[in-house]
């Protein structure tokens, strides 16, 4: 039980938070109307993608610090799940752009910096495959993995704000939070962050097992 406390926490949150999300009230804001319930799943996934790839980046510092193959077994494994939380981000940020912009993807800043993005963390996996020597390919994966992490902070962080952006808290526009959520709603989408984070690092570690597994067999 102590080594999954946190699964049955994730469960549990998780649940909560698609019944609250689909059915729970929220403010009848103008544009926004039942869409600000995209709030509790797109933002989150967001969040979690974030800290993956902060995670997926500490190992890969660790592995060129101690040159433990382990190491960069995690690391790439925390950016395949970085990525799928990725592509779900986009995924429900693209339908709740087509009903409050018009369209799934309008020329935002924020969102051509998020593709930039996603296309080096692909370019990061696409790298891995393309080396059949194990030592090679991690240190040099490793290296770019951090790269590309330095890289993509800044790129969804700072260049929206540097310029005009349709999403909250970019371009001069009031942070999102601050307008259109109220106390009930922060009741929900604080415990998401929480619940899709946890999720993505179950995910990941279920994946690092199986990794695990398979190389015991091979060996």
């Amino acid at each position: 039980m102590n080594k999954t406390w946190w699964k049955a926490l994730a469960v549990l949150i998780l649940s909560y938070v698609i019944l609250k999300g689909f059915l729970g009230v929220v403010p009848r804001q103008p544009i926004l109307n039942e869409s600000i319930r995209n709030v509790y799943f797109h933002v989150p996934l967001w969040f979690g993608m974030i800290t993956l790839l902060l995670t997926s980046a500490i190992f890969s510092i660790k592995y060129l610090r101690n040159g433990r193959f382990d190491d960069d077994l995690i690391a790439v494994e925390f950016a395949n799940t970085a990525i799928l939380f990725g592509i779900l981000g986009c995924a429900t940020g693209s339908l709740w752009a087509n009903f409050t912009w018009g369209e799934p993807w309008p020329n935002d800043p924020k969102l051509n910096s998020v593709a930039v993005g996603m296309l080096m963390y692909l370019a990061y996996l696409i790298l891995r495959g393309s080396f059949d020597d194990e030592q090679r390919r991690a240190r040099i994966s490793a290296v770019y993995n951090i790269f590309a992490f330095a890289v993509f902070v800044p790129l969804i962080f700072i260049v929206p704000r540097l310029t005009d952006s349709l999403h909250p808290g970019n371009g001069g526009n009031p942070a999102f939070g601050k307008y259109d959520m109220d106390s009930n709603m922060r009741m929900v989408f604080y415990p998401a962050i929480i619940g899709f984070i946890l999720l993505g690092v179950w995910i990941t570690e279920l994946r690092i097992r199986l990794r695990r597994v398979k190389a015991a067999l091979d060996d």
